[in-house]
């Protein structure tokens, strides 16, 4: 396992976070503990959840974890959210002062811990005043209820606007960022992916796997069934059945993915992981799985070394198509220039 700083920060993470989103869900609470003891025996640190996931479970199954191993609450790097609605009232949902004093609160308490090595904001507010939600984060740094802030889903804009804000102000800037970011979903590296390293802000990519699609449990044409997440709903989210397998480049993508795997000898999940663990600003593959089974399979990416050719096939089969501008080549070209000048 590689260990990277958290963005700008001097906290040091593991190459692949275990994302505890399935914790209470689709894992219970012994398999949940079963899948902490085993990533951090592998040489993981970081750990990522969030209020909404399972209602607040999924942070008291932590917080009931390392109470019963408490050697392992220095070594952890534990991150949470806050953002989605956490009840049916207006101010239950929400980054302004009110909401996030409150759920800052209530995840310390169901995590128990005196401290939040990174709490992040799970989406970006419209209502809420920027300068209100950075101002609080600012000031839990300060109390000492927070070590580092983040983003979760934040556009490039929005991010940069975040960033420069805090400056402004002379407040303690964000370190990172979570956002969608696999073979399948790249369009990130427009504009989100070079505001990050504008600013030396670690991505935290979720749905490394595309939701499963990249693993090569799914079949084309095949709807899916069973027990995977698209045969329990194959209309769930962003990875929906129909859309992506009509369309081409997803088996393109995979059908790259499953040869290069062969090669090797490995899974196709520890081929896609590899690669975006060596994407440009990204700090930490966050891994969701549901059994230790999955957890352990995806954990030996970390061993796997790609050749610059695979790389190169990888990147080039899964590159996102552009319009001509302000994507295409010839307009890129227009942003860049020679070092020796000329035409």
């Amino acid at each position: 396992m590689q260990h990277r700083t958290l963005g700008h920060s001097g906290t040091i993470v593991s190459s692949y976070a275990l994302g505890t989103m399935t914790f209470g869900a689709e894992a219970t609470e012994e398999a949940s503990h079963a899948m902490l003891d085993a990533y951090f025996a592998a040489g993981g640190n970081f750990i990522d959840t969030a209020d909404v996931y399972s209602s607040g479970v999924s942070e008291e199954i932590i917080g009931r974890w390392l109470a019963k191993r408490p050697g392992l609450r220095d070594e952890a790097v534990i991150a949470t959210k806050g953002r989605f609605p956490m009840g049916t009232a207006p101010n239950d949902v929400g980054t302004s002062r009110r909401r996030l004093s409150r759920a800052l609160d209530d995840s310390l308490r169901r995590l128990g811990v005196e401290q939040i090595d990174l709490y992040q904001l799970h989406a970006w507010d419209p209502i809420t005043p920027l300068e209100e939600s950075l101002r609080f984060l600012d000031d839990a740094v300060g109390r000492g209820k927070i070590a580092y802030y983040g983003f979760s889903n934040f556009l490039g804009w929005q991010l940069t606007k975040a960033v420069h804000t805090a400056r402004a102000h002379g407040w303690n800037p964000p370190v990172s960022l979570q956002p969608q970011y696999s073979l399948l979903v790249r369009d990130i590296e427009f504009e989100i992916v070079p505001a990050a390293l504008d600013a030396g802000i670690g991505l935290l990519p979720w749905s490394p796997l595309g939701g499963g699609w990249l693993s090569g449990k799914y079949k084309r044409d095949q709807r899916p069934a069973g027990a995977t997440r698209l045969g329990e709903n194959p209309e769930r989210g962003m990875e929906a059945w129909k859309a992506r397998n009509e369309n081409p480049n997803t088996w393109r993508v995979i059908e790259a993915v499953e040869d290069i795997a062969g090669a090797h000898g490995v899974s196709q999940s520890q081929v896609a992981l590899a690669w975006l663990a060596d994407r440009p600003a990204v700090t930490s593959v966050i891994l969701g799985a549901r059994t230790s089974e999955q957890l352990a399979d995806n954990l030996a990416a970390a061993d796997l070394q790609l050749s610059a050719d695979e790389i190169r096939r990888l990147t080039q089969t899964s590159r996102p198509h552009t319009g001509v501008y302000p994507y295409g080549p010839m307009a890129q070209e227009q942003r860049s220039r020679k070092m020796e000048g000329g035409r």
